[in-house]
């Protein structure tokens, strides 16, 4: 039998790190999801964005998830889907705990990132 490829949705992505307790493992995760997203067409990039993700039962990482809904609708000059609109975190987030990574990210990290309080630079969006 033959399965079709279907790529991961950002609730897809949810559920996945619910069941991930590793943090490393959920880092794999996230950019197995920006990697899926990139090699699809624009009219599919929107809809792995739309569902509303599931809490992951940590808000950092919630919160991630509206960070990067929104980032890449912004790539492509669009409004963020309604779910990630509500999403914040008070203190903000370093995912790296390196002094040089966390000065990278305040330096680099895109604006929807630093909106919702996640300081994670642009490059490593990109080495994703």
């Amino acid at each position: 039998m033959i399965v079709a490829y279907v790529p991961m949705t950002i609730a897809d992505l949810a559920q996945r790190l619910v069941a991930a307790a590793d943090a490393s493992v959920r880092w794999k995760l996230v950019w197995e999801f920006l990697e899926e997203y990139r090699w699809e067409g624009l009219e599919r990039q929107a809809t792995l964005l739309t569902a509303e993700p599931a809490p992951t039962g940590d808000q950092r990482w919630d919160v991630l998830l509206a960070a990067i809904a929104e980032h890449l609708t912004a790539q492509r000059d669009e409004a963020p889907p309604s779910w990630s609109r509500s999403r914040f975190l008070v203190t903000p987030w370093f995912p790296s705990s390196l002094p040089s990574k966390r000065m990278e990210a305040l330096a680099l990290a895109p604006a929807a990132f630093r909106k919702h309080g996640v300081y994670l630079s642009a490059r490593d969006l990109e080495a994703a």
